[in-house]
């Protein structure tokens, strides 16, 4: 790799490790690392540091931990560290003054096929609406979050039963060689910038809270089943039991057709093998959940040690 290939690399969960192991492997010099600082975490609020951190230890990289973005000393360190290019994953918004700094400029890499789903949470929202295609996208960062110019994109198919887990994998490891592509492109000086073209409804990508992960029962079955999906493993479509609040991870559409009246959120079950909720046009087959307080499992194993009907 060219002697002159100096990153820092801007990332903190593990779906950014991917991408800063890709680069560090690859050849690239990396500069330096900027994670979030180490947070308190487990019943012993323990400093953990980020997963990025992690990696960047192991491998002897220079870290920094900025409270703030802003601060001049922070400042002051990053461009001490001269990189030619910043390359940011699954961090932070920047303000101007870091993404404009190094003389290529700033990167990014999304976890969908941008202008869809800007925002804090692409995948699961692609997953949610049923989407059967996605991708990741390089871009440039410019002052309005997710608009830069396009440098690449991949697509990746969602399959019927995929959860926005079982996507966010696949999108990691092919959002990693897409980082690589992209520095190598860069670098060399051959690359394309295209503006991001809007054709028909645009879709965003707002972050997930109790508000909007809640189940509502008159939606359709697959409806529901696609929120479930969306939000397995993390933070999961939740409902409440018994004035307990239920998480459901995996669920099923109960396809065959039945006159049984119900209302909206009612449930059936024999107490052994199944438990079905009663949606909008039909039941859906509730298979991994976990109840307050309890941890998470399957159905059967449920069944066994709650008696419907009593909290």
């Amino acid at each position: 790799m060219q002697s002159n290939s100096r990153i820092v690399f801007m990332g903190t969960p593990d779906f950014a490790v991917a991408s800063l192991k890709a680069l560090h492997e690859a050849g690239f010099q990396i500069a330096g690392v900027v994670t979030a600082p180490d947070k308190p975490a487990g019943r012993g609020l323990k400093l953990t540091p980020s997963p990025v951190k992690v990696y960047a230890a192991e491998q002897g990289m220079h870290i920094l931990q900025p409270e703030k973005l802003r601060d001049t000393h922070f400042l002051e360190q990053l461009r001490s560290l001269q990189a030619d290019l910043f390359v940011v994953v699954a961090f932070r918004m920047l303000p101007e003054v870091v993404w404009s700094m190094p003389r290529l400029g700033t990167f990014n890499l999304h976890a969908s096929l941008l202008p869809q789903y800007r925002g804090a949470a692409p995948i699961n929202w692609a997953v949610i609406h049923g989407e059967k295609v996605t991708g990741v996208t390089t871009f440039f960062i410019e002052k309005e979050i997710d608009t830069g110019k396009i440098i690449f994109q991949e697509e990746e198919p969602i399959h019927p039963e995929d959860t926005a887990g079982d996507v966010y994998l696949r999108l990691m490891e092919k959002g990693a060689a897409l980082v690589v592509k992209t520095a190598a492109s860069i670098f060399a000086g051959d690359y394309p910038q295209e503006d991001q073209k809007s054709e028909g409804e645009l879709r965003s990508a707002p972050k997930l809270f109790r508000e909007n992960t809640e189940i509502d029962w008159t939606a359709s079955s697959e409806k529901i089943h696609n929120l479930v999906r969306g939000l397995s493993p993390y933070p999961a479509a939740w409902t409440t039991l018994n004035d307990l609040n239920l998480k459901i991870y995996r669920s099923e559409i109960v396809t065959a057709s039945d006159d049984e009246p119900a209302k909206p959120g009612e449930l059936r079950s024999d107490g052994k093998h199944f438990l079905h909720f009663r949606t909008g046009d039909g039941w859906l087959a509730v298979k991994e959940l976990q109840l307050q307080g309890k941890r998470k499992m399957g159905i059967e194993e449920f069944l066994r040690g709650y008696k419907l009907g009593t909290a």
